[in-house]
């Protein structure tokens, strides 16, 4: 039996585009780019150009736009990737708007043949479809369309280059010849919600490989398109199993909680505005760091040196805390994990903070909003399965009526729930602090008054004298004296 046939992978060289490829871009494969106008067909068909091209990997470029590449040009100068080196010695640009412009398909079929013929590249583009299209529904066309496109897609896929074809996107009832004959389909899509701009990106067919299935949201930005693969949420955790405990940094704390965190775990510190969630989880941070365990602060409301003490600031200048400050207000779930988790592996953290969800949820494009309680699931679990344990803030109203720990109904996707609350003692505000759940572990379930001095946070005593703390008014215990 003859062994397999190899079939080598392309680096595209945009990021996050490999990893949805499932390895690279297959050599000698026919791929078509197609997308609303302005959706980036054309940036990411440059993009893959300049990357690949070398001298021993040559690129030629057609275009049927009927403007000059030169205008085209311009434009693209502006991107990072552009390497004015490579034009005219590893890339050329064919302008096939004179042939189109005659109606003579078959000598644009010529045309082509003839260049790659002189040429010898080993990629091929032609921008763009929707243009050639048109040419060929015109009356007098020396071909009809359909034959055209036919052979167009034969001719693109028989050479031994990686082919690109760049075009509009068509409705299923009108099906292009080209669909059959090609290896790989890309899809491009934008959308405006609000003041925001939403960029997706799927991989509709892609033979000979695995790619991850959905739509994956990207960036146009000066150094071309970013990708960010959808969060994957695998069927069985990988995650850290050991017995390992974290401690918190607050007096008390770990006694409540059994004897620290779990390693590993998700814990959500929920509470009202004020009430010091914030300065919990900089004690947990620098509780890390003194310990030797890096850890990342993902920002989304406040900098830290605004609203942080001035002990993670140093930690950040140390280089002992990494610091995301997301303050943009158009980003998507998947973008905020890439950034997370590259900045996980870079520092090798085991401790995150979120704070807040609140500020998450208003940091992220109108568009995911609706799917903010899933994406919340796919952000922990990822954490989770990385072996890292993560403290994520919640900030509540305090109505005194009922007890709730987030306003998304995720406290069940954390493993422990710490819960702050105000209450009136003689006229007096004071707050308490409660351990909720610790997943597979024991706990104390006292409710404990505690302080916020220039060292932190401050836990006091159990409040066995009051009942109804929990309503914000309490009273005094049966038989306790005032």
């Amino acid at each position: 039996m003859s062994s397999r046939v190899q079939i080598t992978r392309l680096a595209t060289g945009v990021p996050g585009l490999d990893a949805v490829l499932g390895g690279g871009l297959p050599e000698f494969s026919f791929n078509l780019l197609v997308g609303p106008p302005g959706a980036g067909k054309t940036t990411l068909a440059h993009q893959l150009m300049f990357s690949l091209a070398n001298p021993d990997r040559r690129a030629l470029f057609f275009t049927a736009l009927g403007e000059p590449p030169l205008k085209m040009l311009r434009y693209q100068q502006q991107f990072s990737f552009f390497d004015e080196r490579k034009v005219e010695s590893s890339i050329r640009f064919v302008n096939l708007s004179d042939e189109l412009a005659s109606g003579d398909l078959e000598e644009v079929l010529r045309r082509i043949a003839t260049e790659v013929e002189g040429f010898s590249p080993g990629l091929v583009f032609l921008d763009s479809l929707r243009a050639v299209t048109r040419e060929a529904r015109e009356e007098g066309a020396t071909v009809p369309m359909h034959h055209f496109m036919q052979r167009l897609g034969m001719q693109l896929s028989s050479w031994q280059a990686t082919t690109f074809l760049i075009g509009e996107h068509f409705r299923e009832a009108e099906p292009h010849p080209v669909f059959t004959v090609a290896d790989g389909l890309l899809s491009l899509t934008q959308s405006v919600c609000r003041n925001s701009m939403v960029r997706k990106l799927e991989v509709q067919k892609m033979r000979g490989q695995p790619t991850v299935p959905g739509l994956h949201t990207f960036r146009i930005d000066g150094d071309g398109l970013t990708v960010f693969p959808a969060v994957d949420v695998p069927r069985e955790s990988a995650g850290v199993s050991s017995r390992r405990r974290l401690s918190m940094g607050v007096p008390h704390l770990d006694e409540m909680l059994g004897g620290g965190l779990p390693a590993g775990y998700s814990l959500l510190v929920a509470g009202p505005s004020g009430s010091g969630k914030t300065v919990l989880a900089t004690q947990f941070l620098v509780e890390g760091a003194r310990l030797g365990e890096p850890g990342v602060l993902v920002a989304f409301e406040q900098t830290p040196n605004r609203s942080w003490d001035r002990s993670i600031d140093a930690l950040v200048q140390s280089g002992q805390v990494g610091l995301i400050n997301s303050r943009p207000l158009d980003l998507s779930i998947d973008e905020v994990v890439q950034g997370l988790m590259a900045l996980i592996g870079k520092m090798k953290a085991t401790r995150v903070v979120i704070d807040s969800l609140s500020g998450f949820e208003l940091a992220v494009a109108p568009a995911f909003r609706e799917d903010f309680r899933e994406a919340l699931f796919r952000m922990v679990t990822a954490l989770s399965t990385a072996g890292v344990t993560v403290l994520l803030t919640s900030e509540l109203e305090d109505r005194y009526t009922d007890l709730r720990f987030s306003p998304y109904g995720s406290a069940f996707l954390t493993d422990a729930i710490v819960v702050q609350r105000y209450i009136e003692v003689e006229s007096r505000l004071a707050r308490v602090m409660a351990v909720v759940k610790v997943r597979a572990s024991s706990h104390s379930s006292d409710l404990r008054q505690f302080e916020i001095s220039a060292q932190g946070i401050v836990i006091g005593d159990r409040l066995v004298s009051w009942d109804g703390l929990l309503g914000g008014r309490p009273v005094r215990a049966p038989g306790v004296r005032a």
